[in-house]
């Protein structure tokens, strides 16, 4: 029988006795988690799961001690403003964990408010896992040796993201997306439709301006003003738009307002049905693209954020590309507008190109498909199990 070691003392393998601490600081978080927990039940059996999570990993059984959506900010601005609120939740994980040990602390992205506490609980013997590699390849390259200090096993769901930790001596593992195992790899856009009650016929173009406050607040006006171009253009065109929570639905329904003749349908979360169900989407950069590529759905990507923001991390950056597609592809894919070139004006351009395009879509298609098999590898079983090769050799 496996024993699993915890700051010196040797613990039965009896999974009734692993406790893990998890966090997560927003939706895209709470999606890997609710699946990685899952995963760790069924090799595990019953584990008690506590720290910060959303409704999905709730619904998995993690015992969340603060709302997720205190820890979902973006930028440099909004953090700076929220700092006392972080430092005040982040110190009061420490504490919970130092006199709480869990056999592993989980730490799902988030790196800016995770390393730190990655490194502190590190330093007292509990074993860190960090899941989603911070963004070393594309910039901030030095933030490795932090993570060298902080991460007892760093968890990959991209391919190419292990070499810079393999070259450092960091435990690594590349697990692929969850999102690549779960979607099929053909899907029914016509079921979507009737699902959303969508017109079966024309063009949809989906919305998804994002899921944190600060992308809705940039970004969704932006978009209904190209929606509402587009629609002066084409009368028959439909719009549909998902909220990812009862915060970003309330925005968004006073947002509509001021658009009152554009057909657009606003729904309660089910960004993948709207995907599924558009000809084209228009979207933040951020996790959604990889979901739209897994769809197979043609896209224009888009970003803003505050200009500090922008000037700084514009100067850091190496990689070409934002877009996931792009990224993965090591080419441009799909069309990327971001900064000061999200103008109305180019993203009605980009977008008219991708409506009406359909030479292009096969082509597309097939480079989609080819990513998606890569990404395919049973996320949930190869990292619940490289954990438990962590727990039961009492190192990486």
């Amino acid at each position: 029988m496996n024993q699993f070691a915890r700051r010196g003392a040797v613990l039965s393998a009896d999974p009734g006795s692993l406790r893990i601490g998890i966090l997560a600081g927003e939706s895209s978080g709470d999606i890997l988690g609710a699946h990685l927990i899952a995963a760790l039940k069924a090799h595990f059996g019953d584990i008690t799961f506590e720290g910060i999570g959303g409704p999905l990993m709730q619904a998995q059984g993690l015992c969340s001690h603060f709302p997720m959506e205190r820890l979902s900010v973006m930028g440099y601005i909004e953090p700076l403003k929220r700092l006392p609120e972080l430092l005040r939740i982040r110190g009061a994980l420490y504490r919970h964990f130092r006199d709480n040990p869990p056999d592993v602390f989980i730490a799902i992205d988030a790196p800016d408010f995770n390393l730190h506490l990655e490194r502190k609980l590190r330093k007292i013997g509990i074993k860190t896992v960090h899941l989603v590699s911070p963004s070393v390849w594309a910039w901030k390259k030095r933030r490795i040796h932090k993570i060298k200090k902080a991460v007892d096993l760093m968890l990959c769901l991209f391919p190419f993201e292990t070499a810079i930790y393999d070259q450092h001596g960091v435990p690594v593992e590349f697990v692929g997306h969850p999102l690549a195992d779960e979607i099929p790899l053909e899907t029914d856009a016509a079921a979507a439709r009737t699902a959303l009650a969508l017109p079966p016929n024309g063009n949809v173009l989906a919305l998804l301006p994002g899921s944190r406050a600060g992308e809705v607040r940039l970004l969704a006006p932006l978009f209904l003003e190209v929606a509402q171009r587009l629609q002066q253009r084409d009368s028959a065109l439909s719009f549909v738009m998902p909220a990812a929570n009862e915060w970003r639905y309330a925005e968004l329904t006073h947002l509509l307002e001021s658009y009152p003749g554009l057909p657009v349908k606003l729904v309660r979360g089910r960004s993948r049905e709207v995907m599924q169900a558009a000809n084209v989407v228009l979207l933040a950069s951020g996790t959604a693209t990889l979901e739209a590529m897994l769809l197979k759905r043609p896209m224009v990507v888009s970003y803003r954020m505050g200009a500090f923001s922008w000037a700084v991390i514009s100067r850091l950056v190496t990689t070409k590309f934002a877009a996931l597609p792009n990224v993965l592809a090591d080419r441009p894919l799909v069309p990327e507008l971001l900064q000061k070139d999200a103008t109305p004006d180019a993203l009605v351009s980009a977008l008219q190109s991708e409506l009406a395009n359909g030479d292009k879509r096969a082509s597309l298609v097939a480079e989609f498909t080819l990513i998606h098999q890569r990404l395919r590898l049973g996320f949930g079983d190869r990292a619940a199990a490289r954990i438990g090769q962590l727990l039961s050799r009492g190192g990486a």
